[in-house]
């Protein structure tokens, strides 16, 4: 028996896998023409941000997307110190995940421990115990021994790094194999997303910047029920499908988009803005009196916009406060010279 032959994951190719293979090919074609110009910085930190909220929210992690965006930007957020720790490892490891190879164990390993750590003693290693994914009281599946982790684990890793699989396909079945084995005490379902969003990232830079875990999160119950049925039929055929779904769903809501369509009054507005300005100075700049017209026609539709945002966040009466351009707004006015 060839060594490449060693170890073959049970799947099988249906006519759903290849025709959503070849829609998604598609898309990322079409969207890999407009990433220079869409993939700006203020997409990726919401997308990211929804890439983790997805991803944590299945495994009962209650922050929103708001609190996320305020861990992330080094700011106080009441919650469970766990879930709060969660977060910022999440974060961490989003933020590492190009540096990381798909078919090196030591990186898979590292990942791991940067995703799990202070939250459990076995970060950064193969389970020593029995685990099982347990729903509502339910026994969905009950993973091989302990003592077979590191050799699936190697054999997976292998299958991977020979296998001539459509990245698409090959991603969705090591997710898939890699909850079989359930090779961690804990973080296995967050490890598995992450793994095939690297793998992905690696076929395309563009998934970097879909938060396919986001969808998955919508249609949780589905995912589960995905998994437990491909092991009761022993190919894994039903998760290829939902998976390459998911991915398909969130390649079409979360596409890149063109800058924003925004009325005059804000357009002048964002581009008079110097920096952090008063409400008096940018009604000064603009050449208005009328504070009321002011807050109705230019301030409040570009703070609704997401295009300024204010410095004082908590306290948008503050004597204090001031206004300044987001990522977004910044990104809308480097479109429009562009053009």
């Amino acid at each position: 028996m060839s060594e490449k032959s060693k170890y073959q994951p049970p799947y099988t190719i249906t006519p759903a896998i290849l025709n959503l293979v070849a829609q998604i090919s598609e898309v990322v074609g079409h969207l890999t023409v407009l990433t220079d110009s869409a993939n700006a910085l203020w997409l990726r930190r919401v997308n990211r941000i929804r890439t983790i909220r997805g991803s944590l929210a299945i495994e009962g992690n209650t922050l929103s997307e708001k609190q996320i965006t305020a861990i992330l930007n080094g700011k106080r957020v009441v919650a469970s110190p766990r879930e709060i720790q969660e977060v910022r490892n999440a974060i961490a490891a989003y933020e590492n995940l190009e540096q990381w190879r798909t078919e090196a164990e030591a990186d898979l390993l590292e990942a791991h421990h940067m995703m799990m750590s202070g939250l459990i003693s076995e970060a950064g290693f193969y389970r020593r115990g029995g685990v099982g994914v347990i729903k509502g009281g339910q026994v969905i599946h009950m993973a091989p021994s302990a003592d077979r982790v590191p050799v699936l684990m190697r054999d997976l890793i292998h299958w991977l790094t020979v296998s001539e699989e459509h990245p698409l396909i090959k991603s969705s079945v090591f997710h898939y194999e890699f909850e079989f084995i359930h090779p961690f005490a804990d973080g296995n379902g967050r490890m598995g997303r992450l793994w095939q969003t690297l793998m992905l990232t690696l076929w395309n830079p563009l998934f970097a910047d879909i938060p396919v875990e986001s969808m998955v999160h919508e249609h949780q119950a589905e995912y589960y029920q995905a998994l437990q049925k491909s092991s009761e039929q022993t190919d894994s055929a039903l998760f290829i499908e939902f998976m390459l779904r998911m991915i398909f769903n969130g390649l079409s809501n979360d596409a890149p988009q063109v800058a924003p369509p925004v009325t005059p009054q804000v357009k002048r507005l964002l581009e008079i803005m110097q920096g952090e300005m008063t409400r008096a100075a940018l009604q000064n700049a603009l050449g208005l009196q009328d504070r009321k017209s002011f807050r109705e026609r230019y301030l409040n539709p570009a703070l609704a916009a997401e295009l300024i945002e204010m410095t004082i966040s908590d306290k948008p009466n503050s004597r204090l406060q001031k206004y300044r351009q987001t990522d977004k707004g910044r990104w809308w006015l480097q479109q429009r010279e562009e053009v």
